[in-house]
């Protein structure tokens, strides 16, 4: 398994950023390589990605989900073992640290190599970044989901 971790201060109260976070059909507006998320469930995502022309389907369900605070998720179907925990922290009341966990297995030796090479850092990083600009750029989020899991 190999784990990534990254931080970015975000210009908006921590509910506007955790709000934005639930929104996970728009993660490709910000997200490299996530070509479509359906929400099926309030517990359950389908995913379809292509980084580097490898195209992956798979399935995550959310296993804990605080307002203002994280969600969790892990992988249950389809391509790919992977689980994360993404935490928002106020910093004061119009700045938010977003913090981005994930332990995944690359798979073959193409994954293998990108990952010793940092790639998922850096994708990561700049994911990070790209949702930085997309909701600083907004300054309100798309929607909204308030449920607990």
């Amino acid at each position: 398994m190999s784990r990534v971790k990254e931080s970015i201060e975000v210009d908006v109260p921590v509910r506007t950023a955790y709000d934005q976070w639930t929104q996970f059909e728009s993660f490709p507006q910000f997200m490299d390589g996530v070509e479509r998320i359906e929400q099926r469930t309030d517990k359950l995502t389908h995913w379809v990605t292509k980084i580097s022309g490898v195209k992956r389907e798979f399935d995550a369900e959310i296993t804990e989900q605080i307002p203002d605070a994280k969600v969790a998720w892990v992988t249950v179907a389809g391509e790919g073992e992977q689980s994360g925990l993404v935490t928002f922290q106020p910093i004061d009341p119009t700045h938010t640290q977003v913090t981005l966990m994930m332990d995944f297995d690359p798979e073959g030796m193409a994954e293998n190599i990108g990952d010793k090479l940092g790639f998922v850092d850096r994708q990561v990083k700049g994911d990070l970044k790209r949702f930085k600009h997309f909701i600083e750029d907004r300054g309100t989020a798309t929607g909204q989901w308030r449920g607990q899991v």
